[in-house]
């Protein structure tokens, strides 16, 4: 009995996963977004999620009413979109950027950074703001991009939560914030309104990490938070897709957790701020 009960839960761990695969090649065959080599765990946990959510007994029975249905499959691919952030996330980031970077950039005509995975556009909005302080921004370009085209509308809106704020103004004072930090937004009825001049060096664009190619060469990328969702497979691709878009000398900025220790490009970078994942390409 308690044999059969072990080889009944192997099964079903192994039609879970067949049912997972089977999705996941769904979805990229119907509309070409690309999580097969997402870490498995995460992605396990974000389509359970929306199984329960849409009241579905089987893993099956959801790819077969996101296929069918676009508002399920708009609400499958948010699910597995990976949207945490936040303004000035991981102050002393900014900071070290602030202090390390900056100067750098203050030596070049001209400045090309892409945010890649921007999410809701908390960190563009951070950028963009950080930049302006250190009088940099009128000669820079900002590419920021994500996978997800609903997402983009909400960065390109430059719309947020007014109880958000308090933490933000947090974070923006302890990463070197040079002003009142309500100096750029309004607060409206429906949350805070940032200063859309913000935006006008920015362009948004739809980039999935996992299938499109390089689109330009950059002095600065910042994918922060983001592979850590990447099995080790797409994140060797995804450090590859970097490598290729950096210019000379330029800096890559990962998320606290990532790192570019065990990549084969490991030797091609220096290290700026070991402790917040600064690195600069050494050719």
């Amino acid at each position: 009995m308690e044999l059969n009960t072990i080889d009944k839960h192997e099964s079903f761990d192994e039609l879970e996963k067949l049912e997972i695969k089977l999705l996941v090649n769904g979805l990229y065959e119907w509309c070409g977004y690309d999580f097969r080599d997402y870490a498995f765990p995460s992605l396990r946990r974000r389509i359970l999620h929306r199984l329960q959510a849409e009241k579905l007994s089987t893993i099956t029975q959801l790819l077969n009413k996101a296929l069918h249905e676009a508002d399920c499959l708009n609400r499958l691919l948010d699910d597995l979109s990976i949207n945490v952030t936040e303004m000035f996330r991981d102050p002393l980031f900014w900071k070290e950027f602030r202090e390390k970077i900056v100067p750098y950039l203050r030596t070049y005509p001209s400045i090309r950074i892409w945010l890649a995975g921007c999410a809701s556009g908390e960190e563009v909005y951070s950028m963009a703001i950080l930049l302006e302080e250190e009088g940099l921004y009128e000669k820079t370009k900002i590419y920021a991009t994500d996978f997800n085209q609903e997402v983009l509308k909400v960065a390109k809106n430059g719309y947020y939560p007014l109880e958000k704020m308090k933490k933000y103004t947090q974070n923006y004072l302890q990463s070197g914030g040079e002003n009142e930090f309500s100096h750029y937004y309004k607060v409206t009825n429906s949350g805070v309104k940032f200063d859309s001049t913000l935006m006008r060096n920015v362009i948004f664009a739809q980039h999935n990490l996992a299938t499109d190619r390089s689109f330009n060469e950059f002095q600065v990328i910042l994918c922060r938070n983001v592979m850590i969702y990447f099995n080790k497979t797409l994140q060797q691709k995804v450090h590859g897709l970097f490598f290729e878009s950096l210019n000379s000398f330029g800096f890559l900025g990962l998320g606290d957790k990532e790192t570019i220790s065990f990549t084969e490009y490991e030797d091609h970078y220096d290290i700026i701020s070991a402790k917040q994942k600064i690195y600069q390409k050494n050719k």
